[in-house]
C-alpha cells in the first residue's frame, strides 16, 4: 500500500512539472506565430491616404477623363471591343492577384502593332482559358523567347494587367514564363525594388 501512494505521489509531481512546462512555454509557441502574423500584414497593408490627397487624386482623375485621351477612352470602354477586353480581364484576375501559373497556349510570336516600329517593343500573344492577351517586351528580353512557336503550352505568371484602347487584346506582364518545365524567362524585380 505504501509502495502504491509513493507512485501515485510520484506520478501526480511529474503531471504538475510537466503540465508547468507546456503553460510556461506556450506564450512563447503560440505568441511568436501571431505576432509574425500580425506583423505581416501589417507590412502589406497601404498607408491609407489623407483626405488631401484622395481629393487630389480625383480632380487628376476627373481632369484627365475630360482630356482627349480620356474621352477616347471612356468611349473605349463601353464599345464591345472594350467590354470583351475587360471581360477578359475577369477570367484571370484572381490568378494575378495571387501570381498564380495559368496555363497558355502560343498564338502569335510576331505580332506587330498597327505602326509600330520593327525596332519597338516585341509582343508575344497567347490564349488562356479562351481568350487571348498579349505581353510586351523589350528586345533584349525577347531574345530569351525566340525559340517559341506558334501552339506551344506555357506556363505563365503574371503580377499585373493593363488596358488601352490602342491595343486589341489585355495586355498583361510576362513576369515568369516556362516550357516543359524549363524556366524561359523570369523577371529580375530586385532591380526595381519590385515595382
Amino acid at each position: 500500500m505504501k509502495h502504491i501512494k509513493k507512485t501515485i505521489s510520484v506520478l501526480i509531481l511529474l503531471l504538475v512539472v510537466v503540465s508547468g512546462l507546456v503553460f510556461s512555454f506556450a506564450p512563447f509557441a503560440y505568441g511568436s506565430g501571431a505576432n509574425r502574423e500580425i506583423k505581416n500584414k501589417t507590412e502589406r497593408s497601404p498607408k491609407p491616404l489623407s483626405i488631401a490627397d484622395r481629393k487630389a487624386r480625383l480632380d487628376e482623375r476627373k481632369k484627365w477623363e475630360a482630356s482627349p485621351d480620356g474621352i477616347k477612352y471612356k468611349e473605349w470602354e463601353v464599345s464591345p471591343e472594350g467590354k470583351k477586353v475587360h471581360a477578359s480581364h475577369d477570367k484571370i484576375k484572381k490568378y494575378i492577384k495571387a501570381f498564380a501559373y495559368m496555363e497558355a497556349v502560343v498564338t502569335s510570336v510576331t505580332f506587330q502593332r498597327a505602326n509600330g516600329k520593327s525596332s519597338g517593343p516585341k509582343w508575344l500573344i497567347v490564349r488562356i482559358n479562351g481568350e487571348e492577351y498579349m505581353m510586351q517586351f523589350i528586345p533584349k528580353e525577347f531574345q530569351q523567347l525566340n525559340n517559341l512557336k506558334v501552339n506551344d503550352i506555357i506556363i505563365v505568371r503574371s503580377r499585373s494587367a493593363g488596358y488601352s484602347p490602342n491595343h486589341p487584346y489585355l495586355i498583361i506582364s510576362g513576369d515568369y514564363i516556362a516550357r516543359n518545365n524549363k524556366v524561359l524567362f523570369k523577371r529580375d524585380f530586385s532591380k526595381n525594388k519590385g515595382c
